[in-house]
C-alpha cells in the first residue's frame, strides 16, 4: 500500500535521536547493496546498526516509514550537493556561458547519480511501490526549486525561470530514472549525457 505522506512517529529533536534514526537509514541503505528492500527485515536493520527493536518502532511504524523517509534524504541530499556544486561554479568564473554552465552541471549530475547506480536505481523502483502522488509531487517541488536556484544567476525573467527549471527537472529525471528503472547496471553514461544535453537544446536555451 503506497505512504499518503511520511509517517516518522517521532521526530527526532536531540542529536542521539537524530544519530539513531540515522543509523537505522544507513544501515538499510547498505543491506539493500546486498539484497531487495523486501527480503530486508526490520530485526535484522536493528540488529546491525545496535539498537533495540523496540527503538525502531519509536521512530517508524513500519519498514515501509523508513524506506520512504530514506527515499526523501537521498533525493534531498542530492540536490543539495547539485546546488553547492553549481553555486562554486558561477562563483568561479562570471563568464561562463550558460549553456557551458548547465553542461557542467548535467555532467556533476550524471557523475553522482553513476557513483551510486545501485543505490539509485533502488531509489526509483522503491519510490513507485511504495509512495503516494502526495509524496512524489513534494519530491518533484523540491527538484524544480533546486533547478531554479541553480538557474536562477542566468534567468531574470520568472515566468522563463519556472518554465525551464520544470523542463530541465521533466527532462533529467526522466532520461535517468527510466534508464536505471529499465537497465540497473546501465554503462553507457557518457551517451546518456549528450543525449540529455541534446534534448536540452531543444528547450532553445
Amino acid at each position: 500500500m503506497k505512504q499518503p505522506t511520511i509517517q516518522v512517529r517521532r521526530k527526532p529533536q536531540q542529536s542521539r535521536a537524530k544519530m539513531t534514526q540515522d543509523a537505522l537509514i544507513d544501515t538499510f541503505v547498505r543491506l539493500l547493496n546486498e539484497k531487495t528492500a523486501n527480503a530486508i527485515t526490520i530485526r535484522e536493520m536493528t540488529d546491525i546498526a545496535g539498537i533495540g527493536l523496540g527503538t525502531f518502532y519509536e521512530y517508524f511504524s513500519k519498514k515501509d516509514d523508513l524506506i520512504a523517509l530514506m527515499i526523501h534524504q537521498h533525493v534531498k541530499n542530492n540536490a543539495e550537493t547539485l546546488k553547492t556544486y553549481a553555486q562554486s561554479q558561477t562563483q568561479l568564473s562570471t563568464k561562463l556561458s550558460f549553456q557551458d554552465y548547465l553542461a557542467q552541471v548535467i555532467h556533476f549530475q550524471i557523475l553522482q547519480v553513476e557513483a551510486q547506480q545501485h543505490l539509485w536505481a533502488q531509489t526509483f523502483l522503491l519510490e513507485r511501490q511504495i509512495s503516494s502522488i502526495e509524496i512524489y509531487q513534494k519530491s518533484y517541488v523540491m527538484m524544480v526549486q533546486m533547478w531554479r536556484s541553480i538557474l536562477v544567476p542566468y534567468i531574470d525573467n520568472e515566468t522563463a525561470l519556472q518554465r525551464l527549471s520544470l523542463n530541465v527537472q521533466r527532462i533529467c529525471y526522466g532520461f535517468i530514472s527510466q534508464t536505471l528503472l529499465i537497465e540497473p547496471e546501465f554503462a553507457e553514461w557518457e551517451v546518456l549525457e549528450e543525449d540529455i544535453l541534446l534534448a536540452l537544446k531543444g528547450l532553445h536555451l
